[in-house]
């Protein structure tokens, strides 16, 4: 049969060990192609890329060449690999042998033009940047050259157009977690000290992380943890459930950190962004936890507390309500001359009931009834010991309840400076996390525009 004959013919005396030139000078041209058919993995840890491509090769051989009319009009065949010459073309950036198929063949031409077509597994270094993470783009080189043969021998060329490899997605399986942009090709030549060139020919695979997944699992969720603290705010700050609910969502937030931390790419020579805005939320966390505690603490003065100094009330119960446009500010200034007049009112009561019952002065009533009998006499005075046992009674009563009175007001005091307090840390936490929103924002926009 043709095949047989045409195959025996070339392989009789073919020398596959040596380079298939009939002129030493002549150099011979390697045309490489690359498609991209898959993303494996891409491990950040250990800063490797896994990608499935397709590979082809293109170079002429002058010793397997034949008549077409001599074999049936027979035009191309298929050979044995192992028995021919192949260049010796590898990756630089080769870390493993990866887990390729064996292709045992290559198509031959009648002009000697030999393809050698292959899906190769490859598992290349590469350097990874996550800094951006999950918004980050990397971009990893393939570079193929000869591991031996030099320019001289051996010249590396594109197989198609530089345009047509770059946007060439026909055969990518885009459903992964990365989504290819693009493959960039150049050519160049690399010596070491003053050696010998050699061609390289490199590939830049750029990739770009698909962001939704990591969005729904980190970033909203932190959101949301974040905005419910802004929310915690609105609890009364005399009321002790604002601690607890801070200290909840501080513990929340702790547990989700341990249960995102192995999400997170782990690299020794940086931290991914994202890592820097969960350590700022926690710290605004704490932040926010530190002044509830202080702002509780000073809304629950104990007894015995001085009355609030006279620069704090002019400073945060007249200036700081006026800049923080608080609308009840002028019962700050009414509460206590309200106090004191009701205190003031229920001691001018008390006197005249007192009075109203009769209880004078003894001298005084001797003075105007003296000429009465002995008798009436030591039983008035009887009575008046009595209403002045009774009258010293209700003036300890009523200095007791002055003196809870003015507890009243002093504790009223500190409600209302931390009061106006907690508004004003509220709005400059409400400010700081703005910034930091915004800040991030448009960090994000920037780098999404570069």
């Amino acid at each position: 049969p043709p095949l047989r004959r045409l195959s025996h013919s070339l392989l009789a005396h073919y020398q596959k060990g040596t380079r298939p030139v009939r002129d030493w000078r002549t150099t011979t041209n390697v045309a490489i192609d690359l498609m991209v058919y898959a993303i494996l993995s891409v491990d950040e840890k250990n800063q490797v890329l896994t990608t499935y491509v397709w590979y082809r090769q293109h170079w002429t051989d002058e010793f397997l060449r034949w008549d077409p009319e001599r074999f049936d009009n027979l035009t191309q065949i298929s050979l044995p690999v192992e028995s021919i010459w192949v260049p010796d073309i590898l990756i630089n950036e080769f870390v493993d042998v990866g887990k390729s198929p064996h292709v045992p063949y290559v198509y031959v031409s009648h002009h000697g033009e030999v393809q050698n077509l292959k899906p190769i597994q490859v598992m290349t270094a590469c350097s990874l940047d996550i800094y951006n993470f999950p918004f980050d783009v990397q971009n990893c080189s393939l570079t193929f050259t000869s591991w031996l043969h030099h320019i001289r021998d051996i010249n590396l060329s594109l197989w198609r157009q530089p345009e047509l490899v770059k946007f060439d997605r026909s055969v990518f399986m885009n459903q992964g977690e990365w989504e290819l942009l693009y493959v960039l090709s150049r050519f160049q030549e690399f010596s070491v000290k003053s050696s010998d060139s050699y061609a390289e020919m490199k590939f830049y695979v750029v990739i770009r992380r698909r962001p939704l997944f990591y969005t729904v699992s980190l970033l909203l969720p932190s959101i949301f943890l974040m905005v419910m603290d802004i929310v915690g705010f609105y609890l009364p700050p005399n009321s002790g459930e604002r601690v607890s609910f801070k200290i909840t969502l501080l513990l929340g937030y702790s547990v989700f950190l341990i249960i995102v931390s192995d999400t997170l790419p782990a690299t020794a020579v940086g931290t991914p962004l994202i890592g820097i805005y969960f350590v700022v939320c926690m710290a605004l966390l704490v932040i926010s936890l530190t002044e509830t505690i202080l702002i509780v603490r000073l809304v629950h003065k104990q007894d015995l507390q001085p009355h609030v100094p006279e620069w704090v009330k002019r400073l945060l119960l007249e200036r700081a309500t006026v800049l923080l446009c608080i609308r009840d500010r002028n019962k700050f200034s009414q509460s206590r001359t309200q106090s004191s007049d009701i205190s003031r009112q229920a001691e001018n009561d008390s006197t005249a009931k007192l009075n109203q019952y009769g209880c004078e002065d003894p001298r005084e009533r001797e003075t105007v009834g003296g000429a009465g009998p002995t008798l009436a006499s030591a039983g008035q005075a009887e009575g008046s010991l009595l209403l002045h046992g009774v009258l010293r009674e209700i003036t300890a009563i009523r200095q007791f309840l002055e003196k809870r009175e003015e507890f009243r007001d002093v504790a009223r005091e500190w409600l209302q400076v931390g009061y106006v307090l907690d508004v004003l840390l509220f709005r400059a936490y409400l400010a700081a996390v703005l910034a930091y929103t915004i800040t991030l924002g448009t960090l994000w926009s920037v780098w999404r525009d570069a």
